[in-house]
């Protein structure tokens, strides 16, 4: 029998054992993602992960609250899975989700949403998109989280809305962290994403915050027109004459008389929404809507909004009711609001740029203006937003 040569028999040995190592290799990473594809499929792919920290944005676009908490697309991807799992409710029934939703710009058309066991919000979702976009680094309609990490696991631990709050016989949050620790795909992917599977509140709010900053609308009619203009001010050629009038009379000041009555100008809408990201400015006292949802009284500490991007969704129609008690349910009666200002015995917060020489804002609005300033809005309307699939519901 014919000897294979040493130095040939060794190079045959080493090639057979780098081939099976490199099977071995490749099973062992398809093996190490088998529940997150027995959950998700091709829906949620660690080896193939959507495009959450490239994304592009307009150069004009210069307010960002992210801080120190960059998006990755790992994290970004993990934050898609709690935002929409509703295993993180005390009884498997309520995600972030659910009362943010894709098709209403993550917001509600329910004036106040659904939580656990019935209960309800005690004010409106607020729509969450382009949230990353502002000075203003607080967050809920009365500011209680001083970032947006912050506010992502109180309505987890409210006892209405997804009941870990501790109270009344309900568990506390860290018997939802024991219960994710249970479920197969959190293991995989915290190991993934952190390179162990230790389940924390921090590691949930560095993930479901960085999910919702990646959420971004900047495909616009108002971004087309931007993107052609030098300066704000002039007419958007992409825009109607309806429209330029509107947006005309969003950024300009009105000129008020000494009684605050307007006597000509715009209605100085962008002083508390400057463009282009629409934001409320920080520091903004209340609007002077200060009642309660499904309740009696005042509440004075309602001073942030959401971007009024998407206000309206693809339809031209309202992406649900506005303000957080859900007063108003067309754009023309927010606009009205704004038209005359009411002082409502205690409330001290309102915002001094409604009170222009001490006397409420009162800025003698027409039909016609009314009408141009909602059409300029729905301008600020995009598409993207309500149909991306890495945005979207990875459970269905």
């Amino acid at each position: 029998m014919k000897q294979i040569p040493t130095t040939r028999l060794f190079l045959l040995l080493a090639a057979c054992t780098a081939f099976s190592t490199g099977c071995n290799k490749s099973s062992d990473t398809a093996d190490r993602y088998t529940a997150i594809k027995e959950a998700f499929g091709t829906r949620i792919d660690p080896n193939n992960l959507a495009d959450y920290a490239n994304q592009g944005k307009p150069a004009y676009i210069n307010k960002d609250n992210t801080a120190g908490n960059g998006i990755t697309d790992a994290k970004a991807t993990l934050g898609r899975v709690l935002f929409y799992d509703k295993r993180l409710s005390i009884d498997n029934t309520v995600s972030c989700g659910s009362c943010h939703n894709q098709r209403f710009a993550f917001g509600d058309t329910a004036a106040a949403s659904m939580g656990v066991q019935n209960g309800l919000t005690i004010r409106h979702s607020m729509r969450l998109v382009n949230a990353r976009y502002s000075d203003e680094v607080r967050f809920f309609w009365d500011e209680r989280a001083a970032t947006l990490e912050q506010q992502t696991t109180q309505p987890i631990q409210d006892h209405a809305e997804m009941g870990f709050s501790g109270r009344n016989g309900r568990p506390a949050f860290s018997a939802l962290l024991a219960k994710l620790s249970d479920v197969g795909y959190y293991r995989e992917l915290f190991q993934f994403v952190y390179g162990d599977m230790s389940i924390t509140e921090t590691r949930l709010q560095e993930c479901l915050s960085q999910f919702v900053r990646s959420i971004q609308s900047f495909d616009s009619r108002y971004d087309a027109g931007r993107a052609q203009t030098a300066i704000e001010q002039q007419p958007f050629p992409n825009f109607t004459p309806q429209e330029n009038t509107g947006k005309n009379l969003f950024l300009l000041p009105p000129q008020f008389n000494g009684t605050g009555v307007r006597v000509g100008g715009g209605l100085g809408c962008a002083g508390c929404h400057a463009p282009p990201e629409f934001a409320i400015t920080p520091g903004s006292g209340n609007n002077g809507v200060i009642g309660i949802l499904n309740g009696n009284g005042i509440d004075i500490n309602n001073t942030r909004s959401p971007s009024l991007r998407d206000l309206a969704g693809p339809n031209g129609q309202p992406n649900g009711p506005m303000m957080h008690n859900a007063v108003f349910r067309t754009l023309q009666s927010v606009i009205e609001h704004y038209g005359r200002i009411t002082l409502a015995p205690g409330n001290t917060r309102l915002d001094p740029r409604l009170r222009p020489n001490g006397s409420v804002q009162q800025l003698n609005l027409n039909q016609t203006e009314v009408d141009a300033v909602a059409a300029f809005l729905r301008t600020l309307t995009g598409n993207a937003v309500y149909t991306s699939e890495k945005w979207s519901d990875p459970f269905r």
